[in-house]
């Protein structure tokens, strides 16, 4: 089961890079679109706003095992401190996985492939998968298993949500990175399912 969902995930991402290989494709030229109007509709506060989610990303997917892995102690309830162990495996693997992605498939990032598109900034490394869509929809979906409770669902899938526009808004990912992220970090914390407390 675990294994069969990473291969479904592999296969996705090179389904997504298959239409991304020709620069003239339609998909290519919806994702350039976008983003160029993104970047022509930008505003400061909208900006700020935007660099100010994306960069304490890391800092959100840290602090969920953590802040479980800490209720579990101080409550002294090994299936919190299980569950803490499975978010965090969850993102293990989804790193693993989003890096691999990344050197197979060598996406140039957008500002770098399309002079038009105008990124806030320019980070390094490669654009297929957005490491930071994956990631946060990997956090998102692991605490849902979890706490498979609306207020704490929706407030998780917000957030990974305006992670993944935020991405394309600064000009560094490419929508269909976007997506490919958002289905990759799912899917990791999906395949990990068996970690976590069978509790109720």
């Amino acid at each position: 089961m675990n294994r069969n969902l990473i291969y479904l995930l592999l296969l996705t991402g090179c389904s997504f890079c298959s239409l991304q290989v020709s620069a003239q494709s339609g998909l290519q030229r919806l994702d350039d679109r976008i983003l160029i109007d993104l970047s022509n509709h930008r505003t400061p506060k909208q900006t700020d706003f935007m660099m100010f989610i994306s960069k304490y990303n890391d800092v959100v997917n840290f602090a969920v095992p953590v802040g479980v892995l800490a209720g579990g102690i101080i409550g002294n309830d090994k299936g919190t401190r299980q569950d803490a162990a499975y978010i965090a495996s969850s993102s293990a693997v989804n790193v693993i996985l989003t890096m691999a992605l990344k050197k197979l498939f060598k996406r140039p990032r957008p500002f770098a492939a399309n002079v038009k598109i105008n990124a806030v900034y320019q980070p390094p490394h490669y654009s297929f998968p957005s490491g930071h869509t994956s990631s946060a929809f990997t956090t998102a979906t692991a605490i849902s298993q979890v706490q498979n409770k609306w207020y704490i669902t929706a407030p998780a899938y917000l957030w990974a949500g305006a992670i993944g526009y935020s991405r394309m808004y600064l000009g560094v990912h490419y929508p269909t990175d976007v997506a490919a992220g958002a289905l990759l970090g799912t899917g990791s914390a999906l395949s990990m399912q068996f970690m976590k407390s069978d509790r109720k």
